[in-house]
C-alpha cells in the first residue's frame, strides 16, 4: 500500500473563524477519495491548503512525501488541480491553451491524445469563450493533466453543469482511476461521491465528520430503506420511534423522513398509527438509504438544502 496523501491535524482560521478545524486522512495511490459536504463546509479551503494555494495554520500535509509547506516546487510536479473558479484565457484557442500550459512544464503529455480523452476533438480550433459549461470544464481537466501527475485535484467539477454533462466528466474521472491516478474530488452531490468514490470524507463546519467506502457509512444507519412523506401536524419523534420496524426518525416541519431494515413492518405500522390518530399522510415515498441520509442522520441538516 502506498500512501500518496498524508494529512495529519490541517487547520485555517480567519481571524476568529476557523474554517477547517483539525482535518486528517489519507489517501492511497489509484484511490478515488472524496470530499462531501455542503457549501462552505471546508472542502475547498482544504483542498487549497493542500495544493499550495494557502497556508495551513496548524497540521502537517505530504503529497507523494513531499512536504506542502518545505517542497512547495515538488509538490506542484506531481499536482494537477481543477478548482472550481477556474480562469480561463477566453479568446485562446483550445489546442493554443494546452499547447501554452505544456510550454511551463519540462515535459508534457501528447496533446492530440489529451484533447481525444477529453472529448474536444470537434473544439480544437474553437475560442474558449464560445464553449459549453461542460466543455470548459473538460478543458480545465484537461489543463490539470497536461504534465502527467500523480495526483489530481478536482473541486467541485460538475456544478452547473446538465446531467449528460455530468455523467461525461464521471467517465473521464472513472478512466483516470484506470490509468492509476490517484484523485481528490469535493462535491455536495451524494449521488456523484457514491458512484465515484473508493471512499469518503464528509465535512461538515470545517471538521472530517466520518470516512469510509460509501456503502459501509450507509450501513451505519443499521436501515436500508426510507419512508418520506408530509404530515399537516406530525406526533413527537418518539411516537413513530415506538413503531415496529423504525430505526430512526428524523421531523423538519411537515417532512417526516422514517428509516428502516424492514420496509414492509414499518409501511404497516405507519399506516395503522394515521388510522388510529386521523393523520393525513401526504405524498407518501419509499426509497434505498443513501450518503444524503448519512448526513442527515450525523447532523440534523440536509446536504443541499432546497
Amino acid at each position: 500500500m502506498t500512501i500518496m496523501v498524508d494529512v495529519q491535524d490541517l487547520v485555517k482560521k480567519y481571524g476568529s473563524f476557523t474554517a477547517v478545524k483539525g482535518v486528517r486522512f489519507q489517501v492511497e495511490k489509484g484511490e478515488i477519495f472524496g470530499l462531501l459536504g455542503p457549501n462552505g463546509a471546508g472542502k475547498t479551503t482544504t483542498i487549497e491548503m493542500l495544493v499550495g494555494l494557502r497556508k495551513p495554520d496548524e497540521g502537517t500535509a505530504r503529497l507523494a512525501d513531499f512536504d506542502v509547506r518545505k517542497e512547495v516546487n515538488k509538490v506542484k510536479e506531481v499536482i494537477g488541480v481543477q478548482l472550481q473558479s477556474t480562469s480561463l484565457f477566453e479568446l485562446l484557442k483550445v489546442e493554443e491553451i494546452l499547447h501554452l500550459y505544456a510550454s511551463f512544464y519540462p515535459s508534457h503529455v501528447d496533446i492530440n491524445q489529451l484533447i481525444e480523452e477529453m472529448l474536444l476533438t470537434e473544439k480544437r480550433n474553437d475560442r474558449i469563450k464560445g464553449l459549453s459549461g461542460g466543455q470548459k470544464q473538460r478543458l480545465a481537466i484537461a489543463l490539470a493533466l497536461i504534465h502527467d501527475p500523480e495526483i489530481v485535484f478536482l473541486d467541485e467539477p460538475t456544478t452547473g453543469l446538465d446531467p449528460q454533462a455530468r455523467r461525461t466528466l464521471w467517465d473521464i474521472v472513472l478512466r483516470l482511476k484506470e490509468r492509476g491516478k490517484t484523485v481528490i474530488l469535493s462535491t455536495h452531490y451524494m449521488d456523484e461521491a457514491h458512484v465515484l468514490c473508493d471512499r469518503i470524507g464528509i465535512m461538515d463546519q470545517g471538521e472530517l465528520i466520518a470516512l469510509d467506502t460509501p456503502e459501509k457509512l450507509v450501513k451505519m444507519l443499521q436501515s436500508t430503506s426510507t419512508i418520506e412523506f408530509h404530515l399537516s401536524n406530525p406526533p413527537e419523534q418518539d411516537r413513530f420511534l415506538k413503531m415496529e420496524g423504525v430505526e430512526e426518525a428524523n421531523i423538519k416541519d411537515t417532512f417526516v423522513q422514517l428509516y428502516t431494515d424492514d420496509l414492509q413492518t414499518a409501511l404497516t405500522a405507519l399506516i395503522s398509527l394515521s388510522t388510529e390518530h386521523g393523520l393525513k399522510i401526504e405524498d407518501l415515498k419509499t426509497r434505498q438509504a443513501t450518503l444524503e441520509d448519512v448526513f442527515i442522520h450525523m447532523t440534523g441538516r440536509k446536504l443541499r438544502e432546497s
